[in-house]
């Protein structure tokens, strides 16, 4: 059990106005922000972050998509943070997901789902280091 979970605010909900939102929602569920930081993804790094699903149909169009718009890209932390956060986010289809939860409330589609959270502890701290140095961390 981890005391980090990683998430990323995906480009139609930073375009849709829902940063300041989704972020009260996170720190009023008991996460704190240990790093945060906004920034426009490259098609070159999205396809890093995402290469778990090169082989995959739908990669092309998963690089394409996150690197469309800016993101917000944030290390948070809480006991048991990922299982915590993945229940907070909800189901990846928003029409699956549980009221109250981030993607019940902010997702457009299961494709545009609003937020990312990391699946698993040893996941989460390899995002966290993909995104942010040590010293981004506060």
């Amino acid at each position: 059990m981890s005391n980090i979970t990683f998430t990323m605010i995906k480009p139609e909900a930073v375009e849709a106005g829902n940063t300041g939102a989704i972020l009260n929602k996170i720190e009023s569920s008991g996460f704190r922000i240990v790093a945060m930081k906004k920034v426009l993804l490259t098609k070159e790094r999205a396809g890093e972050f995402y290469s778990v699903h090169k082989e995959r149909p739908f990669y092309s169009e998963l690089v394409d998509y996150m690197s469309s718009g800016p993101i917000i890209a944030a290390i948070l932390e809480k006991d048991n943070a990922v299982a915590d956060f993945r229940e907070l986010i909800g189901a990846t289809d928003p029409s699956e997901a549980k009221p109250g939860t981030i993607r019940y409330e902010y997702a457009e589609s299961k494709g545009k789902n609003a937020v990312h959270g990391s699946d698993s502890d040893d996941n989460a701290q390899i995002e966290a280091n993909f995104h942010f140095s040590q010293e981004e961390r506060f």
